[in-house]
């Protein structure tokens, strides 16, 4: 099923959320009735355990490519009335970070949550010095103060609900930046703690100082490597996981081909993933997905997403958009039912066609750990 049109009649469908939903680990009543033409989020899961632990819904949506980074532009008053009706959908765990569009991203957030800061879940990243030009990587503890402040500022909030180190910077040691956190959780200005594209031994030893709620790390069907970097880590220690680009930045919704323009306003266009012989071999993936969801009414983005969210209860994806039709089909995807059996069907159809290039350039893959 093609995800262009797959929403087009969306509007009069009913919201009701299905029970016995994918990888459900509670549900949530709404305050008020939903309206019937919106479909519904409310299935939520916990990341992390014990005094690290947060509650959020099933599904967490990213606000990065609302500025740029994804071709055209989208209209900044278009995307805080989307951010808004992902609220009002029960999509209330919102993701930015100070580097997205140099501060503007999470200014966009701030507008859109105005008024309802008490009805959504806040994720932000620091690691970035926007003070400097070129802005470079900075995770000293004193920086990191300066920048939850900035970003408090920028997201007109007095508290950062999940406060995460972007990328690791590799000239101060991880118990310094997990102790200028755990600083900052005393004061109020945090609640919890977590990291991004970190291995195992950088996990363990942030964790002994200021336990982690989560990890935000890219894993997808064509991205699997954190199975065996990280997952063993993150169950052991009780730990969640955030995952972004869980379609692979909109590939596996199946909306890209070797013909689009993937180097106007667009950062992908320089990573192997993208490139148009990569795009071109990897389409199969794709079609695999088209046919696995045919016979289970689901698009190829839906089945990536059930997949992960089947497969490991402790993840929670993070998907990003510009339109609502995408939103209300992302969302509508814990509406399926979506079992072990499933998964192994998937994984088995998909093994004769592994994934084409890589995630990351050099550059970029020298910023992770893995």
């Amino acid at each position: 099923m093609d995800r262009r049109n797959f929403m087009k009649s969306a509007a009069i469908l009913s919201g009701s959320a299905a029970t016995g939903a994918i990888g459900s680990t509670a549900a949530t009543a709404s305050e008020s009735a939903p309206k019937k033409t919106c479909v519904m989020l409310t299935q939520t899961r916990t990341l992390g355990s014990g005094k690290a632990a947060l509650t959020v819904p099933t599904l967490a949506l990213g606000c990065m490519g609302m500025q740029g980074g994804r071709g055209v532009t989208p209209d900044e008053k278009q995307m805080e009335r989307l951010i808004r009706q992902a609220i009002d959908r029960g999509c209330t765990f919102l993701d930015t970070a100070e580097g997205y569009s140099r501060g503007r991203n999470e200014e966009l957030l701030g507008r859109a949550i105005a008024g309802i800061r008490d009805q959504v879940t806040i994720s932000t990243k620091f690691s970035v010095d926007l003070t400097r030009n070129p802005p470079v990587n900075d995770n000293r503890p004193e920086r990191i103060k300066a920048a939850c402040e900035a970003s408090l500022r920028r997201l007109k909030t007095d508290r950062i609900d999940l406060y995460h180190q972007h990328r690791i910077d590799r000239s101060v040691p991880i118990e310094e930046v997990a102790g200028a956190v755990a600083e900052l959780i005393q004061a109020g200005k945090v609640r919890h703690f977590a990291l991004s594209e970190v291995g195992a031994e950088t996990i363990r030893r942030a964790h002994k100082v200021c336990p982690l709620t989560s990890i935000q790390s890219e894993y997808h069907l064509m991205f699997r490597k954190p199975e065996t970097e990280v997952f063993g880590t993150l169950q052991e220690l009780g730990i969640g996981m955030l995952a972004y680009s869980p379609i692979n930045r909109g590939f596996l919704g199946g909306t890209l081909t070797e013909y689009s323009d993937m180097n106007t306003n667009d950062i992908r266009g320089s990573w192997p993933f993208f490139k148009p012989e990569a795009l071109r071999a990897n389409t199969r993936i794709v079609e695999v997905l088209n046919e696995f969801g045919k016979t289970r009414g689901m698009t190829s983005a839906q089945i990536a997403l059930a997949w992960m969210m089947a497969k490991y209860p402790f993840i929670v994806p993070l998907f990003g958009t510009t339109k609502l039709s995408h939103l209300e089909e992302d969302i509508r995807t814990v509406e399926f039912p979506f079992t072990s059996a499933d998964v192994a069907e998937l994984e088995e159809k998909l093994a004769p066609y592994p994934p084409v290039g890589t995630r990351y350039d050099a550059a970029q893959q020298a910023r992770v750990e893995y």
